[in-house]
């Protein structure tokens, strides 16, 4: 399909009804932490790489994204420690892992060492001031094979790393707190086109909501799941009854409303519930008037998964 304008690509105007539902989330503990780079080039390959194969914890080893960036070209408010541009990443884990701590430093261990630590110009800052903590500058500056040392700058307690491009820094120890995965909507629309620039509209408004990430690809899951799976090996499986392809094999069983032909979902995890809340309500409002879109909806598991709900309707929300 060649690239045209919303305009061309979905004609009319609707409002989408808003199911009365809710999205089911689920705690997690997470890191949050700080790349700058010499500019927003590099900034984004240090991104990319750092939050690479991070999409779902069904089989990755983390759900990690981009916050917002930050500094020179970014949310001026927030003044990075060197003064260059700069990009809020989290890393999440689920709670309910019983080795979720040492999976979630394992985890920053790998992408901090192998993906910032190798990005032209990057460096690295801890956000998160708790106790415990990780003593991960420590265990990356192993790297400089005797040749790193300990330093202040900018005014930071930091490990130095002599590397050929010049010298990498990060901070000494890096926290981890309580947070929240797993918060979601569906948008179901006559078309493809309809659904996705949607879920697009959701994504953006949601992700300008500071303390929020999106870690599927471009913030949209085309492939929502469901729990479990008729193979004995699978954790996870593709929810049929919403696959409007299987609508007229599935007969009864479908859950595809009349006139749909794509669901796409968008994903959310952050700090809090008031956060992801937040979010919710504003990817709602972005979406609502999609032209060929029929309904916003969200998936849950009546409690089974996570014990956080967003309700699509806010009044129902608990203060």
């Amino acid at each position: 399909m060649t690239q045209t304008s919303e305009a061309e690509q979905l004609t009319g105007t609707s409002t989408a009804e808003i199911e009365d539902t809710y999205a089911e989330a689920f705690r997690s503990i997470y890191a949050e932490f700080l790349i700058t780079a010499r500019d927003r080039k590099w900034l984004d390959h240090a991104v990319a790489s750092c939050t690479g194969n991070a999409s779902s914890t069904i089989l990755c080893d983390c759900e990690a994204g981009l916050d917002r960036y930050v500094g020179p070209g970014g949310d001026e408010s927030f003044t990075t420690p060197d003064g260059r541009p700069g990009a809020i990443v989290q890393v999440h884990v689920p709670r309910f892992r019983k080795d979720r701590v040492a999976a979630l430093e394992r985890s920053l261990l790998t992408r901090i060492s192998q993906n910032v630590l190798t990005c032209a110009t990057a460096a690295c800052f801890n956000l998160l001031d708790t106790d415990p903590f990780f003593k991960l500058g420590r265990k990356i500056a192993f790297f400089g094979d005797g040749y790193q040392f300990r330093d202040v700058r900018w005014g930071r307690p930091v490990w130095v790393i002599p590397i050929l491009g010049g010298e990498f820094c990060l901070d000494r120890r890096f926290g981890f707190r309580d947070g929240l995965m797993g918060g979601n909507l569906w948008f179901l629309g006559d078309s493809l086109d309809a659904a996705l620039m949607a879920a697009e509209r959701a994504q953006a408004a949601a992700a300008a909501v500071p303390g929020v990430i999106g870690p599927f690809p471009g913030g949209i899951a085309a492939s929502g799941s469901k729990a479990g799976s008729r193979y004995s090996f699978s954790v996870a499986s593709t929810y049929e009854k919403f696959c409007p392809t299987l609508r007229e094999k599935l007969g009864a069983r479908s859950a595809v409303p009349d006139g749909v032909r794509s669901i796409m979902e968008i994903i959310l995890n952050g700090h809090d519930l008031p956060t992801i809340v937040r979010a919710t309500q504003a990817a709602i409002r972005a979406a609502i008037d999609t032209p060929g879109l029929l309904k916003i909806s969200a998936g849950n598991y009546n409690g089974s998964l996570g014990k956080s709900f967003i309700y699509l309707h806010p009044e129902k929300q608990p203060a």
